[in-house]
């Protein structure tokens, strides 16, 4: 798998960065891709975070892709390098104060259900601007970008679709709201990350293919 890894990191070339979603996965396989070069690694439960991270390099760049929970920011967040998955203003705000109580910044996404399944979670397009505007009050996050899951089906067209909304949408935040770390629009996981690539993503998040025997 390491091979696959390494032709996907090409395919990505300067378009964007690769995180590897280690949810689920061992010390030592997380372990084996750092020894070969990677630094950012995904993970959706605080309790797993909480006991990798320890055992593992501390100049691992952790993201929280998964649904965070506002009490247990506290114990999480010194271990984050940004929170992928920000989608209400209740959540920002702890981690606003959280952030201000470490005397640091942290890097956010904002999560967005684009494809509108009922299973998933994040903002409705229709929420961006207003999301963003009360986001500007919170001077410890830095808004990086925004993360889109595409919709669970096999139509090819039907995913394309989804991912060129989330460009759109983020080209037009980051000209309306972003700075110069508006940088990330996150689309793409192991099923449809060539679609993804073809859409304009700029963080694909791959854990299955790169896990596989």
């Amino acid at each position: 798998m390491l091979q696959l890894y390494e032709t996907i990191l090409h395919q990505c070339q300067d378009q964007c960065e690769l995180l590897i979603v280690s949810k689920h996965r061992s010390i030592a396989q997380i372990q084996a891709y750092y020894d070969c070069g990677a630094r950012d690694f995904g993970e959706n439960r605080a309790q797993e975070l909480l006991q990798k991270a320890p055992q593992l390099p501390s100049d691992i760049r952790w993201n929280f892709i998964g649904h965070l929970q506002r009490n247990k920011v506290r114990a999480v967040l010194p271990y984050l390098h940004r929170v992928c998955s920000l989608d209400s203003l209740e959540l920002a705000a702890v981690l606003d104060k959280e952030a201000a109580r470490l005397s640091r910044t942290i890097g956010v996404l904002s999560e967005f259900n684009l494809a509108q399944e009922t299973t998933k979670t994040g903002l409705a397009a229709a929420q961006a601007d207003a999301f963003f505007e009360a986001l500007s009050q919170f001077e410890h996050l830095i808004p990086e970008g925004i993360m889109v899951m595409g919709p669970h089906v096999e139509d090819e067209a039907a995913i394309a679709a989804v991912f060129r909304q989330a460009r759109a949408l983020f080209d037009r935040l980051k000209k309306n709201y972003g700075g110069p770390q508006f940088t990330i629009c996150s689309m793409g996981m192991s099923h449809d990350y060539p679609i993804a690539l073809r859409e304009g993503s700029t963080q694909l998040r791959l854990g299955t293919i790169l896990f596989e025997d």
